[in-house]
């Protein structure tokens, strides 16, 4: 049996070469390489870091924020609240600007474990980080951002019928 034909004249692009999956590969890699030692040492995983982060950088949210702000669908986001405030790492208040929701913040406890694991992730940021010059990495933080300015706004939830 042939392999099937190509169209003549036309280019084809390798996954490997295709920006997005390039893209996603690093983050996996550069997400990983941290989550590994705040797993270790906090025995917190990924989607759990990211929200507090979030509640940690900037105060209390609710859910659907806490969806926009890390761009996980409400299913990820539920769990790792649930387990945050299963540790004590975090509380649900009620929302007094909408009564149907609630905000989740950092316990006194979720905001000095936000303090520990911070120094880190920054520590192995910089080392990953550390094989660009400092106008590389200015240029690359600047480039992603116009990248995901690009991308445009869309609902986290959508992703998941995906």
């Amino acid at each position: 049996m042939n392999p099937p034909s190509r169209p003549s004249g036309r280019a084809t692009k390798r996954l490997a070469d295709f920006l997005p999956y390039q893209l996603s590969v690093a983050s996996n890699a550069v997400s990983t390489r941290i989550a590994e030692q705040y797993r270790k040492r906090f025995g917190i995983r990924t989607t759990e870091w990211r929200i507090m982060a979030v509640l940690g950088d900037s105060g209390p949210h609710s859910q659907r924020e806490l969806c926009r702000l890390t761009l996980m669908d409400k299913v990820p986001v539920n769990r790792a609240c649930k387990v945050l405030e299963d540790r004590g790492l975090a509380v649900r208040r009620p929302n007094e600007r909408d009564g149907r929701s609630h905000l989740l913040e950092l316990t006194s406890e979720g905001r000095a474990v936000h303090a520990r694991i911070m120094p880190l992730a920054e520590a192995i940021e910089k080392e990953l980080f550390a094989v660009l010059d400092e106008g590389e990495r200015t240029a690359l933080s600047r480039m992603l951002a116009r990248v995901r300015e690009g991308a445009g706004d869309f609902d986290p939830a959508t992703l998941a019928d995906q």
